[in-house]
């Protein structure tokens, strides 16, 4: 099955891929390889803000960040001219999440990203992985996210 077949299944369609917020270009392509700059945590509401640990729970951080991983999607759709059948495979994920010093369920944060990946590339979505604490994202945003992508 195709990943835009699958993505449509899961109800998902990509959207226009995130202009960066500063300077910087929101990927570089290199070879086969593509880099997606960090993805912060929105959806077609806005921002999702809020810290871990203290306004934010598990559930919602999770969903914040799979929203992260469908902007990384969009900027991998973006580098490649529009097809996303072009994705290889995920290479590596490092997702960052806003949260209060005592919290450690960072990797259930970021697990939100990484099951919605393979949930919609099979196995083309299983990679590598960091999740880490941040004191504080741009905007008040719950999770930003960067990834690794290998492309035809």
């Amino acid at each position: 099955m195709s990943f835009t077949s699958r993505l449509a299944e899961l109800g998902v369609s990509l959207p226009s891929a995130p202009a960066p917020a500063a300077n910087y270009v929101p990927y570089v392509k290199t070879g086969n390889t593509v880099y997606v700059s960090g993805q912060i945590s929105s959806d077609s509401q806005g921002m999702i803000t809020g810290k871990l640990g203290e306004t934010m729970d598990i559930e919602a951080g999770a969903a914040a960040a799979r929203c992260c991983a469908i902007s990384l999607l969009a900027q991998v759709q973006a580098a490649c001219d529009g097809d996303i059948e072009r994705l290889v495979r995920v290479v590596k994920l490092t997702g960052f999440v806003n949260s209060t010093a005592d919290f450690t369920d960072q990797p259930k944060v970021i697990n939100g990203a990484s099951d919605f990946l393979v949930e919609a590339l099979g196995d083309a979505g299983r990679h590598a992985r960091s999740a880490v604490s941040a004191a504080s994202l741009p905007f008040g945003v719950a999770v930003e996210i960067e990834g690794i992508f290998e492309v035809q």
